[in-house]
């Protein structure tokens, strides 16, 4: 399979997708959603894979959104509708994926590239990470399913606090929480995850696969539900001023001024 912002590798029954915009930190634009969404359900066909590991190339993980296509102008202005249709499609794919999932998580993965790393089914991230469901930053609400994985990872009351607070955690901290599976030395969240590969393919995987399609499968309906609503929500909370007001600000290099309307 190729692709202009992700690459795909294959060796055997493991498969590593790498999030490729390393001059943009791996923000997600509509072109990298579309081809990550066609990736997942091109994957969900390929019963030769049992391991898949994501990752991130350059610098980080992933920034999340390409904040810059929301100001709505020019060629590179994102339709939300269209972008939340694909974002949803996306999540829905990876997360019914019949394989065990890894993300290998450095730098940062903020906003939807957090969400994306949740979505998997192990999160190893390395000491420094910089871990961020920061929506609320752009006076924005998860999505990607953001709702749904951080309050199956550490349950509701605490889930709607890390959302309205937006803080940034490393990775010692982001595991103490439960959001994270595993700490990785600077430098060494894919070679842990490498490894993690390699001894899950010397395991019982088929029975592992199992236990996730009836766990996942049992939830399937909840995710798509979420899904819905933060596509309504989030379509919703674009045309508020605080929305506006939260891009200018980050565009602008300063702290926004938000009014709750």
């Amino acid at each position: 399979m190729r692709f202009q912002s992700i690459t795909f590798e294959k060796n055997g029954r493991l498969a590593i997708i790498s999030l490729n915009r390393p001059n943009a930190m791996n923000a997600m634009d509509d072109t990298m959603l579309q081809e990550l969404a066609e990736c997942f359900e091109l994957l969900k066909n390929d019963g030769s894979i049992q391991v898949l590991m994501l990752k991130g190339s350059g610098k980080v993980f992933s920034a999340g959104g390409d904040i810059k296509t929301m100001l709505g102008t020019g060629d590179d202005s994102i339709d939300m509708l269209q972008a939340m249709d694909t974002i949803s499609r996306m999540i829905r794919a990876y997360y019914t994926l019949p394989m065990i999932t890894i993300a290998a998580v450095h730098g940062a993965a903020a906003g939807l590239g957090f969400s994306l790393a949740l979505a998997s089914d192990i999160i190893i991230a390395e000491e420094n990470s910089k871990l961020a469901m920061n929506f609320i930053g752009i006076g924005l609400i998860p999505d990607g399913g953001g709702h749904f994985f951080m309050k199956e990872r550490v349950g509701v009351p605490k889930a709607k606090q890390l959302i309205w607070e937006g803080k940034t955690l490393d990775g010692p901290s982001a595991k103490s929480l439960g959001l994270i599976d595993q700490v990785a030395e600077k430098g060494t969240a894919v070679e842990q995850a490498v490894q993690l590969a390699q001894n899950l393919l010397h395991s019982p995987l088929a029975a592992m696969i199992e236990t996730k399609r009836i766990l996942n499968g049992h939830k399937q309906k909840e995710l798509d539900e979420i899904l819905a609503l933060e596509a309504k929500g989030q379509q919703l909370m674009r045309q508020t001023s605080d929305h506006l007001e939260g891009i200018q600000a980050f565009i602008e290099k300063r702290d926004p001024h938000f009014e709750g309307k």
